[in-house]
């Protein structure tokens, strides 16, 4: 059961209640694989150099910790049509560039086929984050999708990473979008999650009684020289260390834009709801540390092909209930932000067709690995109509 309770005095909680203008944006990480082998690349530098500058305001387009990764990211956006306009240009302009110099835009959590390639050297961080995790990372071509919502200060960002801890399993779930690795069925629906449970600080973040708290531990963790720095902690939600959003990073990149659309809109919703009930009053729910890991690994173990753990419940449940029970509790913000309709017909359509994974995988069976690639250059770039039609 939820259980609500008063927040002590002193917290530094904003009362203000949340707009229907809650601001958002999303960071879409992607592979760059050789067309003929299906095997990543290592020139990053050369498809930003052929994307060039970033359309609009405030988006951007730059290396990731490996030299087959690149990253799109939307500026900030004031609606969910805003964002979805972003994501489809940066994915569009990004595949144009990548086939200009000779290769395949993928947004897949991990690679389908084996290719260690270097890791990037533009930034003295990336080697010093090298040198620390040494193996860990020698071939850690894992790749997410961010979503950014504005909320204000970092005291309203931890309290409301508090109320997301429960439901960050749901939307790994919902995202999973990395059953290969190395050529291999990994048998997991998210493997990246799996590669990135390696890490020290993975998963579902402490419950943090302030900003100050959630500092301490950060610190905690750099000091025993387990993460580089501030910024790099692991966990699927955070306060940005940069900007005034909380980061939720629970999901593997997007198998299509409208699955990085419906990740965007329930994270906004989610935050929305939090603000909702910290202004109410109400503190987050009771969520143990052995009952949010066990969600997290039934998450990427199934995504939406078996069961889910139910956070309240503390139990086996089918997905399809957990995810019933998560759009009970978003829909007021759904609502008031106008897209309802938006998120039902985005959802029904993945239940429909499966998860990235699913698809991967039927891709696979159909055709091959080679075969499968190609499947994910074509999604990568393509601009359905909403819901999938």
């Amino acid at each position: 059961m939820l259980k609500a309770r008063v927040p002590r005095a002193g917290t530094g909680i904003s009362p203000a209640r949340a707009g229907a203008g809650l601001t958002l944006g999303v960071e879409e990480e992607f592979l760059l694989v050789d067309p003929v082998s299906g095997t990543p690349v290592p020139y990053a530098g050369r498809v930003l150099a052929a994307a060039g500058e970033h359309p609009f305001d405030g988006g951007r387009y730059h290396r990731e910790l490996l030299k087959s990764q690149v990253e799109a990211a939307t500026g900030v956006c004031d609606s969910l049509d805003g964002a979805r306009g972003q994501i489809r240009d940066a994915r569009a302009r990004l595949a144009a560039a990548t086939a200009r110099e000779g290769f395949l835009l993928l947004s897949t959590g991990t690679p389908v086929l084996p290719g260690p390639v270097p890791v990037s050297d533009h930034e003295e961080r990336y080697a010093a984050i090298s040198r620390m995790y040494a193996g860990i990372v020698a071939d850690y071509q894992a790749c997410g999708c961010h979503v950014h919502v504005g909320v204000g200060g970092r005291e309203t960002a931890v309290a409301v990473c508090n109320h997301l801890r429960p439901w960050l399993p749901a939307l790994l779930a919902l995202s999973a979008n990395s059953p290969f690795d190395h050529g291999r069925d990994s048998g997991h629906a998210s493997w990246r999650m799996i590669e990135q449970s390696r890490f020290p600080g993975s998963g579902v973040p402490p419950a943090f009684a302030s900003a100050a708290d959630h500092d301490r531990a950060v610190d905690l963790l750099v000091d025993c020289g387990v993460v580089a720095d501030p910024a790099m902690s692991f966990w699927l939600a955070r306060p940005s260390p940069h900007l005034p959003t909380v980061e939720v990073r629970a999901a593997d990149a997007a198998a299509t834009a409208d699955d990085a659309v419906l990740q965007a809109a329930i994270t906004r919703a989610l935050v929305r709801t939090a603000l909702d009930d910290l202004s109410a009053g109400r503190e987050a729910p009771d969520s143990g540390p052995d009952v949010c890991a066990a969600a997290v690994w039934t998450a990427a173990r199934y995504g939406l092909e078996g069961p889910a753990i139910h956070p309240f419940e503390e139990r086996q449940v089918p997905v399809r209930r957990l995810l019933g029970d998560l759009m009970f509790h978003i829909t007021p913000a759904l609502e008031e932000t106008g897209d309802l309709a938006e998120v039902r017909a985005l959802l029904t359509w993945v239940m429909r067709t499966g998860s990235g994974a699913s698809r991967q995988r039927q891709a696979a069976s159909d055709g091959g690995l080679r075969a499968l690639v190609r499947m994910l250059a074509r999604q990568t770039a393509a601009t359905p109509e909403r819901g999938g039609r």
